[in-house]
């Protein structure tokens, strides 16, 4: 249970800090901010210009016959004309650009050549969109002229699947999707870690700063004591962090749905750019990627990610905390004490990214049981399912870290925040830890 002066200091952050303009403004603003991107984001790629370029044909295999109902950047005009008189054509001005489209070789050994005329550069898009319809229409004939039926192309095609199997039947069933949904799982998960600890911590810190230059504190120290206002205020800014995540949790995925209600995006469209495009290889696998999802023991990740991201919070807040009743009149002296709580912080984004590659490594292991590592690394390797002893092991490292941080934090806590116009160097933090008064 919270004893009565904490719970009292949490409700009074918690109150204070929600009812702010700039909190509102911010909660409200972000996911309509996230609207509009979405809606610009639409509106580019559901754009279609109306202006088609002319261009001029010669077409001595047919490969076009019916291009201007493919080719819909393009205006196709066809000639019979050669080569002196298509150039001519082009010179009066009439087109923009001129195809040239030779007979098919009878050989088909090599790649097939034709010629675009044109004085302006062709776009990326409309280079993708020709080269697809020719190739498509060159299969086609030279299948034909094979005389390949297309079944046996099609068994031609071998695709390769591995097929994975636990060795004991108490594991889940693996397939090849499971890598991939377990490495994109945790560092979605080590991501989410690494925003809120850096993005809330820091508030922490300037909610600390500002009572302290306000003189605010020094009315409620009279009451309360220093460790029972610091905690008080870490959880009250913990509540109030976990309000402005569950509101844009909601408000972010409603602003995408709307906005695909309100544009939708042509489904020829869509295909075109996914064949442009090189689709990412667990996208090709969906139902792969759905059932590993269902296979994922959420019973068992859930509550360990909430746990390592209460520690984790608790930590970082706390030296955030102590940081910001260490600093002087002046804000900007924060940055040098925060260069060492800062620095933790990245390293573990940078080692998540290996644990993620390599789950069972020597860094990966030891770096998920490393209290200042702990809550961003470990939630990457959940999905992989790491053995219970490293588990464990973390969680009491992290968890008796978390507690030594709120009782460093602390004694740092009741001097500098009765502290005003000194700049505190980090030989003077330690004498407040291990002073006596």
């Amino acid at each position: 249970m919270i004893r009565g002066n904490i719970w009292l200091v949490l409700q009074r952050e918690y109150m204070t800090r929600v009812k702010r303009r700039s909190f509102i403004l911010v909660t409200l603003l972000t996911p309509l901010a996230f609207l509009m991107f979405f809606i610009v984001a639409g509106l580019i790629f559901t754009y279609q210009s109306d202006e088609k370029t002319r261009i001029l044909v010669k077409d001595e295999p047919g490969l076009l016959e019916d291009g201007n109902n493919q080719l819909r950047r393009f205006e196709l005009y066809f000639t019979d004309d050669e080569k002196a008189g298509f150039m001519a054509l082009l010179q009066e001005g009439d087109y923009e650009a001129g195809l040239w489209l030779p007979a098919l070789d009878t050989s088909y050994g090599g790649p097939y050549k034709y010629e675009f005329y044109s004085d302006q550069p062709l776009d990326i898009e409309s280079s993708s969109l020709l080269s697809r319809t020719l190739k498509s229409r060159l299969r086609a004939e030279r299948i034909a002229a094979l005389k390949i039926e297309e079944d046996i192309l099609e068994q031609l095609e071998i695709q390769t699947r591995l097929d994975q199997r636990p060795i004991t039947e108490s594991s889940r069933n693996l397939n090849e999707m499971t890598g991939v949904v377990a490495a994109a799982l945790g560092g979605i998960m080590g991501y989410i870690m690494f925003f809120v600890i850096l993005l809330f911590g820091v508030q922490v810190m300037r909610s600390v700063t500002e009572e302290k230059s306000n003189r605010i504190v020094e009315v409620i120290i009279s009451s309360v004591r220093p460790f029972d206002l610091m905690l008080g205020k870490i959880l009250g800014s913990s509540a109030v962090s976990l309000t402005q995540i569950l509101i844009w949790l909601i408000l972010i995925p409603a602003s995408a749905l709307i906005v695909q209600l309100m544009i939708p995006m042509d489904m020829s469209e869509a295909e075109a750019l996914t064949q442009t495009a090189q689709i990412p290889e667990g996208f090709e696998n969906l139902p792969l990627v759905i059932e590993q999802l269902v296979e994922i023991n959420w019973w068992f990740i859930v509550p360990l990610f909430l746990f390592y991201f209460v520690a984790g919070f608790l930590i970082y807040s706390s030296l955030f905390a102590a940081i910001g009743a260490a600093l002087g009149d002046d804000i900007n002296e924060g940055q040098s004490l925060t260069i060492p709580v800062v620095v933790p912080i990245v390293l573990a984004v940078y080692i998540m990214f290996q644990a993620v590659r390599e789950p069972n490594s020597s860094l990966a292991i030891w770096s998920s049981i490393f209290p200042f590592f702990s809550s961003i690394v470990m939630p990457s390797r959940l999905a992989f399912e790491p053995d219970l002893w490293q588990i464990g092991l973390s969680m009491l490292v992290t968890a008796g870290t978390a507690v030594l941080m709120i009782w460093l934090a602390g004694r740092i806590y009741r001097v500098g925040i009765l502290m005003y116009g000194k700049k505190a160097s980090f030989r003077e933090l330690a004498k407040w830890i291990f002073s006596r008064s």
